[in-house]
């Protein structure tokens, strides 16, 4: 289904040496911020106490982060545990002071709610931290590797340099995102940075598609209209698929308050720059590696021969 046409089709390979110098302008900014700043990782990964109130009827986290900020606990999380009347709460702390640490807070919660009581305090140290973020890294070194098998299979190992070195893009901006400003890195943005590779990677190969497809069907033209000629007849898919995630995106964003502000940020970044990212990157890479006509052409006849 398409909104609209496009009947010319854009030039966009004329501007790739200027859209790919700015993504690579982009990803020097974002490679310096995670090595001068790193990551602010959250409790999930550095250890730290977690404490879980029972209230007598429902509460708003907010007024628990406002009342725990306010009294110099300001990278406090804090967040509806099960019910309404739950709160979890996770400090930054270390162990040997965890359960004075709760009867603090507890104590500066009851002057908010005198019939709050503690249920439970729990110490990660900072060994499974570490671990959480190995694991989070080798997921992402086995998504990309999964990815690169996957195209080399599908299309061609053209294509699957293009969208290793697009994906490799857009997660290292959305990361570099968060430590320029730092921005606490939870287990929530691990998930929404696995989110971008696959929804970079989508888009990606269904511009792949069409230009797989156009090799084959136009018998004319250089590699770079055919390329352009591909994402113009794309970009309606495009533009609509990216619109109405990004409007859900930004509703969690302004919305859902600083449990989803993390996740939704990932996601609202990793959007713009995944769908810069696999029609001005990847597609530009492409070209440049010298793919023809008669890859792809001899590549499907070899595969028709085989019994």
């Amino acid at each position: 289904m398409e909104f609209f046409r496009i009947q010319r089709d854009l030039p966009f390979m004329r501007y790739a040496r200027t859209t790919v110098f700015v993504s690579l302008l982009l990803f020097v900014v974002a490679v310096g911020a995670l090595l001068v700043r790193g990551l602010n990782l959250n409790v999930d990964f550095t250890g730290g106490t977690v404490i879980e109130l029972q209230f007598p009827q429902a509460i708003s986290p907010s007024a628990i982060r406002g009342l725990l900020s306010a009294h110099h606990y300001r990278h406090a999380r804090v967040e509806n545990y099960g019910t309404a009347s739950k709160i979890l709460i996770r400090l930054p702390t270390a162990g040997a002071k965890s359960k004075a640490l709760a009867v603090r807070v507890l104590r500066l919660v009851a002057t908010h709610d005198p019939g709050v009581s503690l249920r439970s305090v729990e110490y990660v140290g900072p060994e499974v931290g570490s671990e959480l973020a190995d694991q989070g890294a080798l997921a992402l070194l086995f998504v990309a590797l999964g990815i690169t098998i996957y195209l080399t299979v599908r299309f061609e190992w053209r294509f699957a340099v293009g969208a290793i070195v697009a994906t490799i893009h857009d997660v290292v901006i959305v990361l570099g995102v968060f430590a320029l400003f730092h921005i606490s890195f939870s287990l929530t943005v691990l998930a929404a940075v696995l989110a971008v590779l696959g929804y970079s990677v989508n888009d990606t190969v269904v511009v792949f598609d069409r230009i797989r497809e156009n090799f084959r069907r136009m018998r004319t033209g250089t590699t770079a209209e055919i390329i352009d000629s591909a994402i113009t007849r794309t970009l309606s898919r495009t533009i609509m698929t990216h619109l109405l995630t990004q409007m859900m995106v930004l509703s969690m964003l302004f919305l859902g308050g600083p449990v989803l502000f993390g996740f939704a940020l990932a996601m609202t970044v990793g959007i713009v720059v995944g769908t810069y990212g696999s029609v001005l990157v990847a597609s530009p890479i492409v070209m440049w590696l010298g793919l023809k006509r008669d890859d792809l052409v001899a590549r499907k006849a070899a595969a028709q021969e085989r019994p």
